[in-house]
């Protein structure tokens, strides 16, 4: 390709935002995806710690505190899935906007490319004309003259 496409810095820089949005959206991911798991989890043992039958009173006082604890836990983890999905929504439009802005780049550039090999093509072609007008008019016969078939 004879001609660099004039926006090629700024499309490399588009496509290094773009991989940085990608990247922080699967952090986002993985963070929710933790929250959730971690949520799961305290909601599991908030269901384990059932009320014992016959157990005194400083004893089921102890497994009554365990489940609020275990509660405002689960109150506060859910809190974090919530916080992290929001976290997702943001990123992935980050993500979005950022593809766009690539993409259209990336549409300039493949318009450019095709332009700039239609010029050569037609470069190309001006030149084999030409060639092959001068080698047709070296070859053709001048008026009155007859070609030599002996």
């Amino acid at each position: 390709m004879s001609r660099v496409f004039p926006l090629a810095g700024l499309l490399r820089l588009r496509g290094m935002v773009e991989d940085r949005a990608a990247a922080e959206l699967a952090g986002a991911h993985s963070r929710h995806d933790h929250a959730q798991t971690r949520a799961l989890e305290t909601e599991a043992m908030l269901r384990g710690a059932a009320m014992p039958d016959g157990v005194d009173l400083p004893s089921w006082r102890a497994v009554t505190a365990s489940r609020i604890a275990l509660g405002a836990l689960l109150v506060e983890r859910e809190d974090d899935v919530t916080r992290a999905l929001g976290d997702v929504d943001v990123r992935t439009q980050a993500w979005s906007h950022a593809r766009k802005e690539t993409r259209a780049l990336e549409r300039l550039a493949e318009r450019h490319e095709e332009t700039v090999r239609i010029e050569e093509n037609r470069a190309e072609q001006i030149v084999l004309d030409e060639v092959a007008s001068r080698s047709t008019g070296a070859d053709a016969l001048k008026p009155g003259e007859r070609e030599d078939t002996t």
